[in-house]
Parts: structure tokens; sequence; C-alpha cells
């Protein structure tokens, strides 16, 4: 979006522009109200004598206050000027020369004007005045009073000759006399009043209108005393090219004697009308008399009042010659001002609307091009941060879902080298894969075995991928810990399903996820119906075996040589035992097979375990049990059945292994920790086991779980798969790990939390 010059002005030009706008509008202002002061003087000095010589004083001193004015700002504006030039603005010097050229122009044909009209006034208005001018205005006057008093004298003689008939009339012939005399005399209109002011006939205008015009009381008397009076008026009301109401009048007095019925005096007035180029030129000798008079009575001060406009209109000159090469000036430099701006500011990346200015001509349209071109550079950049925004949006959004995912992600580079990764890879692999960002995923501390094979995988889909159209590769790996890492409670093996793919860039993507609890719950449910069928298929022919064999001792008992007989009661024992052995073997099966649901209700784990600890508390026992238990913990959520099957099972595996690593080492103590934890800050309870014996193989660990595992020789594998399953059931799981000490396996671990009930926990 422009901007237009005087809307928004830019940061660097807008105290001069305001001074600027302002010089302007004082200079245009101060323009005008000179101008017409000036025309209001040379209108008033001539017409309006006594208005000047009223406000003379007053008007001397506007012209010298606006003559000081004018001065100040001629001065103001040249400091301005100055100033500009010294902090050595852009188009400074420019303007300096354009209101120097202007000045100049201004002021040399101003001065030759003021000299030649000073001449000239001064000259002039002296010649205004000759004695032949005012003599021939006083015979003009002179001539008006004579031919006036001539038509006066004349119409009296006249209506003199035939007031008699008047006189002779009755009083109700008056009218028609009058009419027939009207004519007779010339008259405008006639009419017949008496002494007291009584109109007694009218003929003419006077007739048509309802109040006549009425001689004065004054006039009366005169007509009676001189026999007769004359006067003219309308004389000063006439308009020479309007209406004409100037007229002469004669009032005589009737003669008495007639036969009128009365005897009140009567006069008899005449009225006519003067023509109309005698009142107009009468007019005209009479206004240049006086406009004469005047203007020969204040010539001095008109002479004042000239030379004074005069002086007034050369400041104005200057001023407005100045003024015109300031504004002038600055709208040649003014675009180039805002271009050298709005070039240093794209220089320093700001693409903000720029000024543009109004004209037509090159150098306005040069900066709405540019102003044009800015706004390109900012949709521009503004396109490509909105694309850079939602890129780092999309991105944000990637990341923000790949940190929440449960499977792992690895961004590998073509030589295998860990570029990024995911929460989820950390948190399956058990290694912080950012600290080792960089490095190959083939020489990270235990997924050496891995890397290698994930970089086998990616070679072989890069071969294959061409000639087969393939998008991806998907393997299994059984990632083991080395004995190294073999510590801590999440020591064991890991099953993964990874996924991989060729990104752009030579990048490739690794996705995978741990399905160790999936395949260990798969091999669970195959135990489980492997039990099922051996509890049906094996245990029903165990009961006739050891019957049949029972039967065939009985039968044979006592016939047989004494050394056939001792043959056959072994025999027929060890049978027994064997089958009896295949009998708990097969109910071990049965109830791992038929493990009820787990019913959650609070229970109080550390009584659970007083009372447990106390079957296995003899004297004669090879391996002690010791209680750490924390009086903290509050009641768990669980099933005491299957909890009471928990712990003696992980207590049995933990007396045994202490039991053995006791018959190898005499005099080592090799007692059993059961412990409990509360731990708050996970609101869970944490129960562990703790052996003394020799610990777990890798094998043995990376299997712990799955039925008929078993470190024992006599046992059937089934007890940590047992616990295993009912660790599901209450939503938690089992730990195992061997303890180290300086390096060496000083024994085992098995652990599980149990969740809190929330009463207890509140």
């Amino acid at each position: 979006m422009k901007q237009e010059v005087g809307d928004i002005p830019a940061p660097a030009a807008r105290h001069s522009s305001r001074h600027l706008r302002w010089a302007v509008a004082v200079g245009a202002t101060i323009i005008v109200v000179v101008g017409l002061i000036l025309l209001y003087l040379l209108l008033q000095a001539t017409n309006n004598r006594d208005l000047y010589e009223r406000n003379y004083g007053t008007l001397f001193t506007i012209n010298v206050a606006v003559a000081s004015l004018l001065l100040c700002g001629i001065f103001w504006v040249g400091y301005s000027l100055w100033v500009r030039l010294r902090e050595g603005k852009f188009g400074s010097r420019l303007l300096v020369k354009l209101a120097v050229i202007f000045a100049l122009v201004g002021f040399a044909p101003g001065l030759l004007i003021y000299v030649v009209s000073y001449q000239f006034v001064s000259r002039s208005i002296e010649t205004w005045f000759d004695v032949k001018v005012e003599g021939a205005l006083e015979a003009g006057l002179s001539l008006g009073r004579v031919s006036l008093d001539t038509l006066s004298n004349d119409l009296a003689e006249k209506t003199r000759t035939v007031v008699n008939q008047v006189a002779e009339s009755p009083d109700t012939m008056t009218g028609m006399v009058a009419g027939r005399l009207m004519e007779q005399l010339g008259a405008a209109e006639v009419s017949v009043w008496n002494s007291s002011g009584r109109l007694i006939a009218s003929v003419g205008q006077s007739g048509y209108r309802l109040s006549p015009d009425k001689p004065a009381t004054g006039q009366f008397r005169a007509a009676k005393a001189d026999r007769g009076t004359s006067w003219v008026e309308g004389l000063e009301d006439a308009v020479p090219t309007g209406t004409n109401n100037a007229r002469i009048k004669v009032l005589l007095p009737i003669p008495s004697g007639t036969l009128g019925l009365t005897a009140d005096e009567r006069f008899f007035l005449v009225t006519r009308s003067l023509p109309t180029n005698l009142v107009s030129n009468a007019q005209a000798v009479e206004t240049a008399n006086r406009e004469y008079q005047e203007r020969a009575l204040g010539r001095v001060g008109l002479k004042r009042m000239y030379i004074g406009t005069l002086t007034l209109s050369l400041f104005l000159a200057v001023f407005g010659a100045v003024l015109l090469a300031v504004i002038l000036g600055n709208q040649i430099a003014r675009p180039l001002v805002l271009l050298a701006e709005g070039v240093s500011q794209v220089a320093a990346g700001d693409f903000t609307p720029k000024l543009v200015m109004r004209g037509k001509d090159e150098l306005d349209g040069l900066t709405r091009a540019f102003a044009s071109m800015t706004e390109q550079l900012a949709d521009a950049r503004q396109s490509v941060e909105q694309s850079m925004s939602q890129v780092n949006a999309a991105r944000s959004n990637l990341q923000t879902i790949l940190d929440n995912l449960t499977a792992g992600v690895i961004v590998l580079g073509p030589l295998g080298e860990i570029r990024s990764s995911n929460p989820g890879a950390t948190r399956i692999l058990k290694v912080s894969l950012t600290a080792h960002e960089g490095a190959l995923i083939e020489d990270v501390q235990g997924l050496q075995d891995f890397g290698r094979a994930v970089q086998t995988e990616f070679s072989n889909f890069l071969n294959q991928s061409k000639e087969h159209g393939l998008d991806h590769w998907q393997q299994s790996f059984e990632l083991g810990i080395d004995k190294a890492q073999m510590q801590g409670p999440f020591a064991r093996a890991l099953t993964l399903v990874a996924r991989g793919a060729e990104l752009p860039g030579n990048a490739r993507l690794l996705v995978f996820d741990d399905i160790s609890e999936i395949v260990s719950a798969q091999r669970a449910q195959a135990w489980g119906e492997v039990a099922r069928r051996l509890a049906h298929e094996i245990k029903n022919p165990l009961t006739p075996i050891q019957l049949s064999a029972e039967r065939l001792q009985m039968k044979l008992s006592g016939k047989q040589t004494a050394t056939d007989e001792a043959i056959l009661k072994k025999s027929v024992k060890t049978i027994v035992d064997q089958v009896d052995a295949m009998k708990r073997l097969v109910n071990e099966f049965r109830d791992y097979a038929r493990l009820p649901a787990a019913e959650l209700r609070p229970v109080d784990l550390n009584g659970l375990i007083q009372d447990i600890a106390h079957l296995y508390a003899s004297e004669h026992t090879p391996v002690s049990v010791n209680l750490e238990l924390d009086d903290s913990c509050p009641k768990v959520l669980g099933d005491a059945e299957q909890l009471r099957q928990v712990v003696h099972n992980l207590l049995q595996n933990a007396l045994d292994a202490s039991e053995s690593a006791s018959a190898l080492a005499q005099g080592v103590d090799r007692s059993v920790v059961l412990r409990t934890q509360w731990q708050r800050a996970k609101n869970r309870v944490r129960l562990s086991v703790l052996d003394q014996g020799s610990g777990f193989s890798e094998q043995v660990l990376r299997r712990a779980f799955e039925p008929y595992v078993t470190t024992k020789p006599k046992g059937t594998g089934l007890g940590l798969a047992v616990v295993k399953k009912i660790a599901d059931e209450h939503g938690t799981r089992v730990d195992l790990a061997n303890r180290l000490e300086n390096g060496a396996i000083v024994g085992a671990q098995v652990s599980l939390s149990l969740a809190v009930y929330q009463s207890a926990a509140i």
C-alpha cells in the first residue's frame, strides 16, 4: 500500500516537513491578507477622505507591522535554508540556489517597478489638481444654478397669468379648471390647497396618491408674503441612469373675491419635472466638483498611501518570490529526498510502505515506481515469511506428533549417522540418542548389532527398490543388552519391529516399536494353550498308570524271589513317584492356564508380606528373610490372593537362588530381602525382592517371563510367568535385573509397582 506525502511523513523528514507546511501556510495567509488590505486602502483612499483621515494612524501602524512581518518571514526562510544547508540535508543546495534565483527574479523587476511607480504617483497626483480644472468645475456649477433659476422664474410667470382663472371658478369647478391649466402650463400635476393644508382639488400624478405631497407651512407663509414662491426638489435623489424625480414647484396664492362659498384663502401649486439631461449634467458637475475638492484636501495623504502601498507590494513580491522558490524547490527536491530515504530504508531491510508524490511529472512517477517496487518486495518477503511460518508450524506439529508417538523415530544419514530422533526412540532403546547425534548408530554403546542390521536392511532395500518398486522395508529384531549394561530396572531383552524408508536428500527414516510385551503375551497365550492341552491329554492316563503299577505289585508281591521282589518294589515306587511328579507338573500348568481375572480391592501390602514372612520363619531354614517395609505405604489396589501368590513365587525363587549360592560359598550371608517403598511422586508402592544368588544369565534375562524358562534343576519355569500374568492383571510391569557391586554380580532383584487405592492416597 502506497502512502501519499502529507498523510504519514517519513521519520527523517517529519520535523522539516512540519516547518515547511507551517511556513507555506503562514506565507499564503500573509499574502492574502496584505493583498486585501492593499486593495481596501486603494479603494478607500480615493473615495472616502474622512474615513482615511480618521484611520490614518491605524493604517500606518498596520503597514509598518505587515512590512516588519514580511521582512521577518524573509529572514526566517533564509535562516531555515542556511540551517538545512549546514546539516547537509539532501537537496539543500538546490533549494538555496532556487531561492536566490527566484528572489533576484522577484526583487529586480519589483524594484524597477517601484521606482517608476513612485515617480509616476508623485507627479500624476500633482497634475490632478489644476486651476483650470477647478475653474471649469465652478463655471459648470454656476451654469447649472442659472439654468434652474431661469426655469423656476419662467414657470412662476406663466402660473401668475393663469391663476386668476382658478379664482373666478367655483369650488365645484376647480378640478376641471386645474386640469385645463395643467395642459396649458405643461405641468406634471396641479393642485389647489387651502391655508390649513387641506387639498381642495388635484390633477395629475398626485391625484393617484392617497397622501399627496403637501407643501410645508413655511412655504405657505412665503407664498403669502411674497405673492408666490418656487423651489427645486428631488435633485439630490435623482439617479442619472434611472428614475428622474427632480422637479420645479411653484406655489401662488389665489386672489380672493371669487364666487367661492368660503372665505378661506386658497393656494395654487404647480409641479413641472426637470429635463433628464439637465439633471444628469448638473449632478455630474456637482459630483466631480465634490470629489475634486475632497482629493485636493487629501492629496498629501493620498500620495503617502500610494507610496506605502507600493512599498508593501515590493516586500510582498520579494517574499512571494522567496516563498515560491522554497515551494518549487521543495517540489523538485522532495521526490529525490523520498527516494534517498527509501533506498536507505530498503538497504536496512525496511520494506514498509513508502511515501509517494501526487504529481504527474517524471520525478513523482519515479517515487511511485519505487514505492511499487518496495511493495512488491514486501509482498514477496511476506509470502516467504508466511511460507516459512507455515513450514515452521508444520514442523512444530510434526515434532509434536513425533514427541508424542509411542514408536521410536530416527532420521539417519546415508552412512548411518544419527541426524534426529524423538523421545520414543530414547524410551525404547534406553539410550540418549540426542547426545549421539552425528555419530553412527552402530557406534552407540549397546546398539552395535542393531545398527549393523539396520544398515544391512537399508543397503538391501536401496539395491532392490528400483528393480521391484519397493517404498519401504520391514523387519523384526531381537535387541540384546550386553553384560556391562545389565543393571537397573530396565536391563532386559527387547523385541523390535522396524520399518525403513528413503527420505529426500539421501536421508533415511527408521521407525520401530517395542513389541516385547506383545510377543510375551503371545507366548504366554501359547503356553496357556499348551497347558490346557497337557492337562487334558496327560492327566487322565496318569491315574490308570499308577493304579496298574500298584496292582502289579499287589499281584506279584510274595511270588518272586527276594531279588526280583526288590526290583519290583523299586520299579513300582519309581512309577508312582514319577506319576505324582507329572501330576504336580500338570496341575501347575492347569493353574497357569486357568488363572482367574483379578478382583481389585484395597490391600494392606505390608500386612500381607508380614503374614507370608511368618510361614518362612524357622530356625532350621538355611536362608533368612529380612523385611524392609516402608511404614508410610498406603493401601494398594489389588487382588489379595493373587498378590499372595506373587510374593510366594518371588520369595521361593529368591530363597532357592540364595540357598544354592550358600552351598557354593560357605560362611557368606545370603539372606533374602523383602522391601516396600512409597513412591509419592508416582503415586505407587514398589515391591522388591532381592536375593544373594548368582544372578541370571543373559539368555534367561531375555526370556525370563516365558513358561518353562528356569535356572533351577527341578523347576517348571512357571513361577515368573505366573507373576508376569498377575502383574498384567494389575496394570503394572515386572522389572528383572542383576545386582552389581564393583562390576560383579551379587544377586538378582525382581520389582513391581502397584497403584495406590485412591481414598487412601487422599
